[in-house]
């Protein structure tokens, strides 16, 4: 190929890690090890440390160019921010393109980081011509390892089960990983669909670092199941329509290349299939979203450890996954440095047309603030994705409304959100607003419809002028409440995640707090149904100075209790009635093991610990038979399978006085056995010979889209009298990626119902829409003392559905 290395002063990897590349696998602390060695070493390289990962090892990348590059480095980054704002350059041609390598999002596709030792040594060398002028005009910055806690935790396995040679049969044991696997990071995210949401530690620092140099190229690297031939751009269908003419050729111009060193070498690849530009979240979507040209690069090598025979009978090496990852990065480097006076060009006029004439049907968006809290967390989410917004105009309009679908008059109100598109970042903004995606093609790779406003569960508008808001913050409205020394009871909504935290500190401390089960008016202020209660002469014989340490947790977390004179109200029952029970203090166990989805636990697992601070254990399966009511009040089943004998044994359980939360596919798991009481919905079967019959075979993609639904959104109404809706109003719009739904129940509460007018937006087949025009998603069961929740849908999916974190949190500390 001529990217060979000649010898040098440097330690090569080899020398340094004391073993041939691709005959063992690098520990993390081996990889930093060598980048630090080289950065201490070399005159064209700079070490950025970024952050640490959930399990503290150590994020960075490496910075590479010519040496008169490295000594203006700090320049070149401004000036390059500088064009990603719309703005011209003093030198424009002077300007070097920016490729940036990432490497292992996934921590058990591990040539990735071995690919990038070699890549990094050989840059950084200086012995070859070709890409020492290559580096003339281009800053390369490589990070070997996005993932650092997956990838130790497929490496370690991989050394515990693997002998002094490498075993290539496909079923010994080193290419079999155990539960959950070593793909995801800590808390099991796909850290590969995370770079919008950016809900984890890891893709938090990597954003920050990345927005701070916006590089003109951006590749993943990754690996596919080991029999698949290789994969690189360009992409597939559906591409997003707001993706680039020059964004697409210069795909093709990398594939280009990167196939002539394939055809050289007689490797087998594939272009043009599979993996699309859809979903905005993706380390190739993002970027593109972002003014890159984003490309993924798939070798086969999932499972394949050092070595494994494939399907066809040759045996795949980590070496070959090493050398072909190398070759493609090699071919973009020359690609980006051939072409970099043209992408620093065309990186420019990216957002300078933003600015002028943003994509889309809309040219602003307004999201009502019907919940502050949840207002607050989507401007967090904008500024965090540098995406321009501001807050209330005091105007009346005409809107696309995305509840109802038609052009209405609305009026903007003082914490209104608006997102004017007239800004850098308006492609971006575009495509995580807009309220229906446009595909050309339905075989996605992933979601399709993440509207912010459905995922956050807030009214919303598009409108065709660009409008700007008056106001840069959320006006903060101080409640004014009455002062009293010895009130009857301290009274508090529950509309957010940070009214969970006034709950759980409340409870810590001891307090017995009591849930409003129907609305009421006291004072003359009216409070709904799931408003949450403190009885002043229940609580403070057990609590000493208990209105003083009410009063310190409304100040640490910024909420207003309103005292109640008395126990009479106005409208409703009073505060003597029934329908103010005593909340239990959850005390929460997750089953986490094989055949439960490794992702549904993480995202369980992530919510309590890292945003509500909540205490969980989490049990195998096969332990739920031995849960102690005593210890153990509430049991969360994620989407899996669940043996009928573990089941059955929960019955007891359950009658003493257990909850059990069953999300999405465990609901599936369980409809028709003991002791639930939840059927799914059947429908009509058609005469299948009949179809049959009339099917035509160049007509067999079409007939499979009839029954798709890969990630589509649905208008739940639900009963909002109900703790399990408490906050939420009067829908909520789940995010269904599966075709089940349920009869509704004849014991218990049907909570969540589907209806004729529900599908609102992504693709969802004619057959799927037609089985959703009825039936239940969100149920709760009354079984004995206990109960049973049915969650149709994943409530907490990847960590961005946030009007799902609330109904989660209604159902683990409010329905008793």
């Amino acid at each position: 190929m001529g990217f060979g290395t000649a010898e040098a002063q440097l330690k090569s990897p080899e020398a340094f890690l004391g073993y041939p590349l691709g005959t063992a696998f690098t520990p993390h602390d081996e990889v930093v090890a060598y980048f630090s060695y080289l950065d201490s070493s070399s005159k064209n390289l700079k070490l950025v440390n970024y952050g640490k990962s959930y399990e503290g090892r150590p994020l960075l990348v490496a910075i590479i160019s010519s040496k008169e590059n490295i000594a203006n480095l700090e320049q070149i980054r401004k000036d390059n921010l500088s064009l990603s704002r719309g703005q011209e350059l003093a030198k424009p041609n002077n300007q070097p393109a920016i490729l940036w390598l990432s490497y292992n999002v996934h921590g058990n596709e591990a040539s990735s980081t071995e690919t990038a030792l070699r890549m990094l040594y050989d840059l950084v060398d200086g012995q070859n011509k070709k890409i020492t002028d290559w580096l003339k005009n281009t800053v390369v910055i490589i990070d070997p390892c996005l993932n650092p806690d997956g990838r130790e935790r497929y490496i370690n396995y991989f050394k515990d089960v693997s002998g002094d040679q490498p075993d290539p049969n496909p079923v010994a044991r080193e290419h079999i990983e155990p539960w959950p696997g070593g793909r995801y990071n800590h808390y099991y995210f796909d850290l590969n669909r995370d770079w919008a949401w950016q809900s984890q530690v890891e893709t938090q620092h990597r954003l920050k670092l990345y927005h701070e140099w916006m590089p003109e190229v951006h590749v993943d690297f990754h690996e596919q199941n080991y029999n698949e031939p290789y994969y690189f751009a360009p992409a597939a269908e559906p591409i997003h329509q707001d993706i680039t003419a020059w964004q697409k050729d210069f795909q093709v111009t990398v594939g280009q290349n990167n196939a002539k060193y394939f055809d050289e070498r007689g490797w087998q690849y594939f272009t043009k299939e599979r993996f699309d530009l859809l979903y905005p979240s993706y380390g190739d979507t993002y970027p593109l979203y972002n003014g890159s040209i984003g490309m993924t690069y798939e070798q086969g090598g999932i499972g394949a450890g050092l070595a494994v025979i494939t399907l066809e009978g040759d045996t795949l090496t980590l070496k070959d996954r090493i050398e072909h990852h190398y070759t493609t990065g090699m071919s973009t480097l020359e690609m980006v440095s051939k072409h970099a006076v043209q992408l620093v060009a065309e990186f420019k006029l990216y957002f300078q047309r933003s600015m002028v004439s943003p994509p889309g049907n809309f040219k602003t968006y307004v999201v009502k603030a019907q919940n502050i809290a949840r207002i607050r967390r989507l401007a967090e989410l904008l500024k965090k994705n540098g995406i321009e917004y501001a807050f209330g105009q005091d105007k009346s309009l005409r809107g696309y409304n995305y509840e109802s679908r038609k052009t209405e008059n609305f009026k903007i109100e003082r914490n209104d959100l608006i997102v004017n598109l007239m800004q850098p970042k308006a492609v971006l903004a575009n495509v995580l607003f807009e309220p229906q995606t446009m595909i050309t093609d339905s075989n996605t790779y992933d979601i399709t419809a993440w509207a912010l406003p459905f995922a956050y569960g807030l009214k919303a508008y598009g409108i065709k002028e660009p409008l700007k808001g008056n106001f840069n913050n959320i006006e903060e409205k101080e409640e004014q409440v009455p002062e009293l020394n010895r009130p009857y009871a301290w009274i508090f909504a529950w509309n957010s995640i940070e009214d969970a935290q006034v709950l759980i500190a409340l409870q810590r401390m001891g307090v017995k707090v009591r849930i409003a089960e129907q609305g009421f008016t006291i004072g003359g202020r009216v409070f709904s149904s799931g408003s949450l209660l403190v009885y002043r002469t229940e609580n403070e014989k057990q609590i000493k100075g208990l209105a003083a340490k009410l009063a310190a947790i409304q100040k640490r977390l910024n909420k207003t209790f309103y005292p109640a004179a008395s126990g009479y109200v106005e409208k409703g029952k009073d505060l003597g009635s029934s329908v103010y029970p005593i909340l239990k203090v959850p005390k929460v166990a997750v089953a986490a093991g094989a055949g439960i989805s490794s992702p549904g636990v993480g995202e369980i697992w992530h919510f309590f610990d890292q945003e509500l601070n909540y205490p969980v254990t989490m049990i195998l399966p096969q332990n739920i038979p031995g849960l102690d009511i005593n210890k153990i009040n509430v049991l969360i089943m994620p989407s899996g399978t669940y043996s009928d004998s573990v089941l059955e044994k929960l019955e007891g359980w359950i009658n003493s006085g257990g909850k059990v939360i069953l999300f999405e596919e465990a609901v599936a798991a369980i409809a028709g056995k003991k002791p639930f009481n939840i059927k799914l919905k059947e429908f009509p079967k058609q005469d299948e010979l009949k179809l049959a019959a009339l099917r035509k075979y160049g007509q067999k993609h079409m007939d499979d889209l009839s029954e798709t639904i890969p990630g589509a959104i649905f208008r739940v109404d639900i009963d909002q009298s109900h703790p399990l809706s408490a906050g939420l109003g009067s829908y909520y719009y789940a995010l269904k990626t599966d075709d089940k739904i349920y009869e509704p129940l004849n014991k218990g509460w049907n909570i969540g119902l589907l209806k004729s007018d529900s599908y609102m937006a992504g693709i969802a087949g004619k057959s799927i829409i037609k089985k959703f025009a009825s039936g239940m998603l969100f149920g709760v069961e009354p079984a004995g003392k206990g109960t049973i929740i049915y969650l149709g849908t994943d409530l907490v999916f990847r960590s961005f559905w946030e009007s799902g974190k609330q109904m989660f949190a209604n159902a683990v500390f409010l329905v008793n």
